[in-house]
């Protein structure tokens, strides 16, 4: 696969379950004619399209790696020289199959096991929120949408309609939810139109695991709201795009919080129902890393990835 290409892993795992255990060479590409006159070796030969191929072991037992040619040539041409020199028995060209039931291939992530079981990524949605796209990412196993109406795929269902004037009521919402889950040691909310590392994320579980007081890492700052001073004034609140925290600060979250003039920001309003039922001197507050958190674009190396083509709001 070329480092420019992304690609759907339902549809990955759908090929592998349709070809696994077949004792015949496989070959699966938007594939092309090659016209070479020049090389006889090349000429004629079908070869995949270089953004993608996708080949089982009996295809390498029988290519033909020393097949000669003469002058510069596409790469994947000649690749596809050696796969048909060496004689192919089966191609398939691809196509996509629609869903299946992931749980044959649940993708657990090469981490420790224990630790992996641990999250759940709180994720609010919108209907602007491409999900294909973020259960194509390592987020996949830990995603917990938080959805205004019951939808396949939802973990958490709010039963309203949320606009950006009542984002607040949303976190309630989830919050009430997420005392739930008491199987879960760790919880990340995060925007749809974020992206965070992997490492970082597994780096903070292992460092903060077993911790006895509640934690809250984010980029930290104080809500300034004089017609709130006796609740959500100078409230210590983390960052939209991403907050980490464990279960001992859901623990102790006050989901009954009340303050007046309404609506208010959704994450000054968590901020304030941390300070209310947690305390804020019994917290534990990290900073975040920003190196390893993306919002609304991603850019590293040859990569850019606008995150929030269409505005949710």
């Amino acid at each position: 696969m070329d480092d420019d290409t992304f690609i759907d892993r339902e549809y990955i795992y759908r090929l592998i379950k349709k070809f696994t255990g077949l004792d015949e060479p496989v070959y699966i590409s938007d594939f092309i004619l090659n016209l070479d006159n020049r090389n006889l070796n090349l000429n004629g030969t079908y070869y995949g399209n270089g953004k993608f191929y996708m080949f089982n072991r009996r295809l390498l037992d029988c290519i033909d790696p020393t097949i000669t040619y003469s002058g510069d040539r596409n790469e994947d041409a000649i690749f596809g020289g050696m796969v048909f020199n060496g004689f192919i028995l089966t191609a398939d060209h691809h196509n996509y199959w629609g869903a299946f039931d992931d749980t044959q291939f649940p993708g657990t992530p090469t981490i420790e096991e224990q630790l992996s079981k641990k999250l759940a990524i709180i994720f609010p949605i919108n209907k602007n929120t491409d999900m294909q796209f973020y259960r194509n990412t390592w987020l996949r196993e830990y995603l917990y949408p938080v959805c205004d109406w019951s939808e396949p795929g939802c973990k958490i269902v709010c039963n309203k309609e949320s606009t950006y004037e009542t984002l607040d009521e949303k976190t309630f919402c989830f919050s009430k939810e997420m005392k739930k889950f008491s199987d879960k040691e760790f919880f990340i909310k995060l925007d749809d139109d974020a992206f965070v590392d992997r490492d970082y994320v597994f780096g903070l579980m292992r460092k903060y695991s077993g911790s006895k007081k509640p934690v809250y890492i984010s980029d930290h700052t104080r809500f300034n709201d004089p017609d709130n001073k006796d609740s959500l004034h100078e409230v210590l609140y983390g960052n939209g795009k991403f907050y980490m925290f464990n279960y001992n600060l859901i623990k102790c979250l006050d989901t009954n919080f009340k303050y007046e003039h309404h609506p208010r920001n959704e994450d000054a309003v968590f901020g304030g129902m941390v300070r209310s039922g947690c305390g804020e001197k019994s917290v534990e507050f990290v900073q975040e890393d920003d190196d390893k958190i993306w919002h609304k674009e991603y850019k590293n190396k040859n990569k850019y990835i606008d995150l929030s083509f269409i505005k949710n709001h």
